[in-house]
Formats: structure tokens, C-alpha cells, sequence
């Protein structure tokens, strides 16, 4: 089955606008473990906005389940951050300084020499590797060059034209995994991803390892309880 790595930034992200500690985030992080899920992504940012660095370090203590770092790895202070802490996984999303939220994926035919120097970094320090890309066939190609273990598949495009035309929206997934299943690389997901177009995707893509999901599922929670939502969310998968 297709496992749910649960995105803890939202919770960051509250603590931020008042101060103090509360939502404990490192307890958000015990408990999406606690109620289900199979892992923790974080996305920390140069400003730290949501999640601060000092999180990260506090989070691997604790973690029992895969844990998950994405970001820049264009900032030399996340690289440092992801050799000190060791994740199990670590994601480079192209971001932009002050970007809202990740809102492209890596043209990796451009950025070979320079994905491939900084693949081989993590991969030599015993961390799997997976890159944000479009579903582009030519930028799946592109990855498996970089020598990256898996790729992320951008899901924003789907996720905003799933209502009009699933069919439509989800066809390109479909080449671009089966595209990465060929290459032997593995395949995650996310951005945008919901309870209304999570199943519909994780039943279509062949070969789908993992998805990262935190804005709807946290909004979610709001509304039905953080345990009762990482549970709905993980039966789309089934």
C-alpha cells in the first residue's frame, strides 16, 4: 500500500502567529506517528516562517516512523541540516526565496550537473534521495541521470483540474510513473492532494510509494480530529 507521510508544517505555522509553544510540534509529530501515519515530512524554510531548524533536531529524536526533510538544497544551511540530522528521506524542491509554497518542479535536464553533485552529497552520508518534478516525460528522464533514488511528482496541476476532467488531469501521472517505473526509479507525490482526489490518484498510478500530504489533511483535522483524518486519509489509499 501506498504510504502516508504526514506534512507537520501547519502546526508550525499556528505556533508562529501567537508565540510560545502551543501546538507543541514535536508532539504533532509523536502523534501523527501514534495515530497512523508512516511518516513525518517537515519543509523547513530560510526564514523559518513554520518550521524552525531547531524543530527538525527535535523531531529526529523522537521519531519512530520515515522521516522526511524537504527543501532547498541551493541553502547551504539545509544541506548542513540534513547531513546533522540524518532523515530518512530528503526531498529538493526548487524553492525560491520567500516562496509561499512549492509551486514547480526541478527542470532537471538544465540542473543535471549541479542535482547529480548534490544527489551523490546526501546519498554518500547513507540518505535516500527524491527530487520535485513535473510530470514531464523528458524531466523523468532527466532525473534518472541525476542518479536520485526517487522522484515527487507535483500534484498541483492534477489536484486543480481533477473536478472539471479527472481523466484528463490524471493522464500525464500516469505516463510520467510509468515513464519512472521503466528507469527503476521510485515515486513519491504531493501538493494539493485531498479526502475528494487522494484515492483517485493512488488507484490510477502504477508503482506510487508514498504521498506527502499536510495543508488539507491538518485543514481537515480542524474539522474531524487529527486522528480521525490521518485514518480517512490512509483508507484513500487502500
Amino acid at each position: 500500500m501506498t504510504k502516508l507521510s504526514v506534512n507537520i508544517n501547519k502546526f508550525a505555522t499556528i505556533r508562529n502567529s501567537r508565540g510560545g509553544n502551543n501546538p507543541d510540534v514535536v508532539k504533532a509529530a509523536v502523534d501523527a506517528q501514534r495515530f497512523g501515519a508512516d511518516g513525518v515530512t517537515v519543509h523547513p524554510r530560510p526564514d523559518e516562517r513554520h518550521i524552525r531548524y531547531q524543530d527538525v533536531y527535535d523531531i529526529r529524536k523522537i521519531i519512530t516512523t520515515e522521516f522526511n526533510i524537504e527543501g532547498n538544497c541551493q541553502e547551504q544551511k539545509f544541506v548542513e541540516l540534513v547531513l546533522n540530522v540524518q532523515p530518512h528521506q530528503v526531498t529538493l524542491v526548487p524553492d525560491a526565496l520567500n516562496q509561499i509554497t512549492s509551486n514547480h518542479g526541478w527542470d532537471t535536464l538544465k540542473n543535471r550537473d549541479y542535482l547529480t553533485e548534490m544527489i551523490a552529497v546526501f546519498k554518500k552520508a547513507g540518505i535516500r534521495v527524491s527530487i520535485f518534478v513535473d510530470p514531464v516525460l523528458e524531466m523523468v528522464e532527466g532525473a534518472a541521470l541525476t542518479g536520485t533514488d526517487r522522484i515527487e511528482l507535483y500534484t498541483e496541476a492534477y489536484a486543480r483540474e481533477y473536478a472539471d476532467n479527472r481523466e484528463k488531469a490524471i493522464a500525464p501521472y500516469v505516463a510520467a510513473a510509468k515513464r519512472a517505473g521503466e528507469l527503476g526509479l521510485g515515486l513519491n507525490a504531493g501538493h494539493d492532494l485531498d479526502l475528494q482526489n487522494l484515492q483517485y490518484f493512488a488507484h490510477h498510478i502504477p508503482g506510487l510509494d508514498e504521498v506527502s500530504i499536510g495543508h488539507a489533511l491538518i485543514s481537515d483535522a480542524l474539522y474531524l480530529g487529527y486522528e480521525n483524518a490521518i485514518q480517512l486519509y490512509k483508507r484513500q489509499l487502500q
